[in-house]
């Protein structure tokens, strides 16, 4: 893809108007705004400075060429320069193409169990373990909201909130329907079950702001039934905040209702914040044919095949066969084909707005 000078030339303007900006600004939440679009226009003001370096030689070694002396040399530099320039110019690319605004966030992931009774409980306390060994070997910090224990074992539901660098831009593509084929413990006749346990994981935005107004959400305070001894089960002071327009209802149980109100209404906000992502999402989907990131998250995504031992991703028609390590947290490999596929149509849509 040949990027058109004019477009690299507004993101050097931008960043070096941002820079001098920073150093006149004397107002606190300009500061902080200034020093956000610097730390994101840096990077790409420097690939774009690499890829004019690299341009610049070019032509320099093309005028080299011609000198009888120089030629020889020249032409060994040009062909590895312009063996080099196709990367370059697809990693400023990638850099420019529209991309999620909320990549860098911390997230909120959410496991519930699906079709299937308590195999679909068993299952969806596997995904989790899955996500939080991933998780650790990223070095993030996972720390559970809420959960209600299957019967036999495993999750009926569990929320947790995964705190790090990037993680909502890892595990984005993780929301939808996730289906396993296997022989249940509880199984006396060795048949092979298919159960379902669906996954959402939301960006969770620190400074995001969506107005809520107080007439627009009912608080309810209740007596929690999980455990925490005695000042649990003798206190009113579990919150639940239902958002009358939406029908969203969201709860907290920790010991102290005002703690309770205020994770309650973050929790709150991450959810109204998540529609209109997943809004936005569905629309863009409609000018991809990719389903990747289409933020359908009723669509059956992946089927994890223990018979086999392999775990099918339906969005990119990719099979791996190891479907032990990745129940262990070796995740990577299917997150990275995700990203790629992702990357591709951001690309695509780059380039139709230059032709």
């Amino acid at each position: 893809m040949r990027l058109p000078q004019a477009r690299l030339d507004q993101v050097l303007d931008r960043f070096h108007q941002v820079e001098a900006r920073m150093g006149a600004a004397s107002d606190g939440a300009e500061i902080v705004r200034l020093s956000k679009e610097y730390a994101e226009l840096k990077p790409v003001a420097e690939a774009v400075q690499t890829l004019a370096r690299a341009r610049a030689e070019v032509e320099d070694l093309q005028a080299m060429a011609s000198d009888p002396e120089m030629a020889a040399m020249a032409a060994d530099e040009l062909d590895a320069l312009n063996a080099r320039l196709p990367d370059l110019e697809r990693e400023v690319a990638l850099l420019l193409a529209p991309r999620d605004a909320d990549e860098n966030a911390s997230a909120v992931l959410e496991v519930r169990a699906g079709t299937g009774g308590d195999e679909a409980a068993i299952f969806a306390g596997d995904l989790f373990r899955m996500y939080s060994r991933y998780a650790q070997s990223r070095g993030w910090r996972v720390e559970v909201d809420s959960l209600t224990e299957g019967d036999a074992g495993g999750y009926k539901e569990i929320i947790a909130t995964v705190t790090g660098e990037g993680v909502f831009g890892r595990l984005k593509f993780e929301s939808g329907v996730h289906r396993v084929q296997r022989v249940p413990a509880t199984e006396s006749q060795g048949r092979i079950h298919t159960s379902a346990a669906t996954v959402a994981v939301l960006p969770e935005v620190e400074d995001v702001e969506i107005e809520i107004h107080d007439k627009d959400i009912r608080i309810d305070t209740y007596r929690s039934s999980g455990s925490g001894g005695q000042h649990v089960n003798t206190t009113d002071s579990a919150v639940r905040i239902t958002h009358l327009p939406t029908g969203i209802m969201v709860t907290s149980s920790e010991k102290s209702q005002h703690v309770n109100r205020d994770k309650a209404m973050k929790n709150l906000r991450v959810r109204l914040y998540d529609m209109q992502r997943q809004a936005k999402d569905l629309a863009r989907s409609d000018t991809r044919k990719s389903q990747v990131g289409s933020g359908d998250r009723s669509e059956r995504i992946r089927t994890y095949n223990y018979p086999q031992g392999r775990v099918s991703d339906h969005r990119i028609n990719l099979t791996l066969h190891s479907l032990p390590q990745i129940m262990e947290g070796d995740i990577d490999p299917l997150l990275n084909a995700l990203i790629a596929e992702d990357q591709a149509a951001r690309l695509a849509d780059l380039e139709a707005e230059f032709s």
